[in-house]
């Protein structure tokens, strides 16, 4: 099954025709959907390959049911047009959305409607603190994180889908560097697999670090990754985790132009430990995601292009030059992408 799937992707992303018994048959690759907006979409939920979600600029929330072939928009009603950077999905109806920025910008709103209605669920009360990336375990269990607060990463928690959160205690935080932060371009920087493990991504601090938990954010664990950082442009800025065990890393420096050597690294025990990629993405990337039923096949995106890798995160492959800021994929092997102006594509 991995290799037809690792097959399909590299024709997916093709762009010679393929040649079947002598006549061309139609080749999957990342095919547009006109959302009619121009905002940038950096949250991406993939339900499935008909339903999806969107999360950008301008406060504003798109869902299809129809494979893109047409977006309603369930923005949360209100003013100050809120930063919505990740959004998770649970079905086309449940659906909980992140708002970044400092203070009381940072919020969670949920719906259970479809985006007919939002409730907010969370409005951050401490100006020191300015939350990245949310991600679930289950429909029940999830987890947001700020930035460091006071010297430690905090993190939120929900037990009931989204409805309520709590601050959880920091004692089990390590230390942050000075400057290490997480980065919200993605809503990849916390990710979890399973039901009780979740990782994060730094960067902006003197060593790029990935954080483990196995108890669902209560205590956690440190490991360096070779992804350069040194300068708060520079860090991993995604994970995915196809297990608790598989890891892929991406990310390198998002400034335009601007070199980014060793931007992806992968990991075969938890993030205990991480290996540079053979062969890296050629520029900095902020989205990754594993192929579904594959074992070794993952796409990364960025502003550059999108690359495939079909050996698990050791050599990495550019496939596609559009720009994208995230990438997701649903059991079905629905994949979507997106990101400015807008922009959005399906895997067909």
């Amino acid at each position: 099954m991995a290799v037809g799937v690792c097959a399909a992707v590299l024709a997916a992303l093709s762009a010679a025709p393929v040649q079947a018994h002598g006549a061309q048959r139609p080749v999957p690759h990342w095919q547009l959907k006109d959302t009619g907006t121009d905002v940038r979409f950096r949250g991406l939920s993939a339900v499935s390959r008909d339903t999806a979600w969107l999360a950008g600029s301008k406060g504003t929330v798109l869902r299809t049911t129809d494979g893109g072939a047409h977006w309603r928009d369930v923005s949360p009603p209100g003013g100050a047009d809120p930063e919505f950077r990740d959004i998770e999905a649970f079905d086309a109806r449940h659906a909980v959305v992140l708002a970044i920025g400092e203070g009381e910008a940072s919020r969670l709103l949920r719906t259970e409607d479809g985006g007919r209605s939002w409730t907010e669920a969370f409005r951050n009360p401490d100006a020191k603190a300015f939350y990245d990336c949310l991600t679930f375990f289950d429909r029940r269990h999830g987890l947001a994180v700020s930035d460091p607060v006071d010297g430690r990463f905090r993190l939120l928690s929900t037990r009931d889908g989204g409805r309520s959160w709590t601050v959880l205690p920091g004692a089990g935080m390590p230390a942050a560097q000075d400057g290490e932060a997480a980065f919200a371009a993605s809503g990849q920087c916390l990710v979890a697999s399973g039901p009780r493990d979740v990782w994060l991504a730094t960067g902006g601090g003197a060593h790029t670090r990935v954080l483990h938990s196995a108890d669902r954010g209560a205590t956690w664990s440190t490991a360096g990754t070779p992804v350069p950082a040194g300068d708060p442009a520079r860090g991993v800025f995604a994970l995915a985790f196809r297990d608790r065990t598989h890891g892929l890393a991406v990310g390198g420096d998002y400034r335009a132009g601007q070199p980014s050597p060793r931007s992806a690294a992968v990991s075969r025990d938890g993030g205990r430990t991480w290996a540079p990629a053979a062969e890296p993405p050629p520029a900095y990337r902020s989205g990754v995601t594993w192929l579904p039923r594959s074992r070794t096949a993952a796409l990364a995106v960025g502003p550059t292009g999108t690359d495939l890798t079909t050996d698990g995160g050791r050599t990495w492959r550019t496939v596609d030059t559009g720009s994208y800021d995230t990438v997701n994929c649903a059991p079905d092997r629905g994949c979507w992408a997106s990101g400015e102006k807008g922009r959005v594509a399906r895997l067909e």
